[in-house]
């Protein structure tokens, strides 16, 4: 495989290989809200992340997914001390329609990403918090089989039932007051006092409504794959209400990739948040 990608912005012309461009990217420990938040998606040319799963849900479409994507998108969760999902991607994962289980990967692949981890002081595997007004999912036994801490976050409208389901399989349940969902300034407060330093989102478009709502978006990863699917229904980065305040963001860093799928380009780039005011 042909590991060189040239880098647009900054220092145009720049080659370099793939591997290590996000594990060797350092992260900071602490963002505008406390710890540092990131995420990461990867969109077609017509902006698509998403198209309908047959089994129900949604899927990254197989048009767009490569290996090079997969792998950055893995180096990302080995800075992250806690991956933070949603009860949609769960239920997608016991439909079997999800990517993947949470990263990081046990893959030979991803041997050095475990090695960087341990050289960081992290643990082997980053903890998890869910995103759930409903709790209407199962908790992969093999994430709490790896020894992570689970923890679901929820608002008002929790059903003490599913609590109960919830905190049996030994997952952590923080009901967060204001709401029927976990947003706002109670998500950024309950997100504070968990003491984490890095938190990798790993969802969808309406958690990333959530995200930029509370102000908690530090930086975006995206992956943009030259090459145009079509499809219904739409689905764009960022789902929901328009927003009360925009996210505005500057570019960090780009980089292209000759070797995208099917030959065509693709590039990486990072966005930082542009604080307020």
């Amino acid at each position: 495989m042909n590991e060189s990608i040239v880098s647009c912005h900054p220092d145009a012309g720049t080659v370099r290989p793939l591997t290590g461009l996000y594990r060797d990217m350092e992260l900071p420990d602490h963002g505008r809200g406390g710890p540092f938040v990131y995420t990461n998606y990867i969109a077609s040319l017509d902006g698509r992340i998403s198209v309908p799963a047959a089994t129900g849900g949604q899927k990254v479409p197989d048009r767009i997914a490569n290996a090079r994507d997969w792998r950055l998108f893995q180096e990302l969760a080995g800075h992250a001390d806690l991956l933070l999902s949603s009860g949609r991607y769960l239920r997608e994962f016991e439909a079997g329609t999800a990517q993947d289980s949470l990263p990081v990967g046990t893959d030979a692949a991803f041997s050095d990403i475990h090695v960087f981890r341990a050289r960081q002081g992290l643990a082997p595997q980053p903890d998890v918090a869910v995103l759930s007004g409903r709790l209407d999912f199962a908790v992969p036994t093999r994430l709490l089989e790896q020894g992570r801490r689970v923890i679901v976050m929820t608002g008002e409208a929790a059903t003490d039932a599913r609590v109960q389901a919830h905190e049996r399989a030994g997952v952590e349940v923080i009901a967060l007051p204001q709401g029927e969902q976990p947003g706002g300034n109670a998500l950024a407060t309950g997100l504070t006092r968990l003491g984490y330093r890095r938190i990798y989102a790993v969802a969808g478009p309406y958690v990333m409504h959530t995200l930029l709502s509370a102000q908690l978006l530090d930086a975006l990863f995206l992956t943009r794959v030259h090459r145009i699917i079509g499809g219904h229904p739409f689905a764009s980065l960022c789902e929901g209400d328009l927003l009360p305040e925009t996210g505005d963001f500057q570019l960090t860093s780009m980089y292209l990739d000759a070797q995208g799928p099917g030959g065509c380009s693709q590039t990486f780039s990072r966005y930082d948040i542009v604080p307020a005011g």
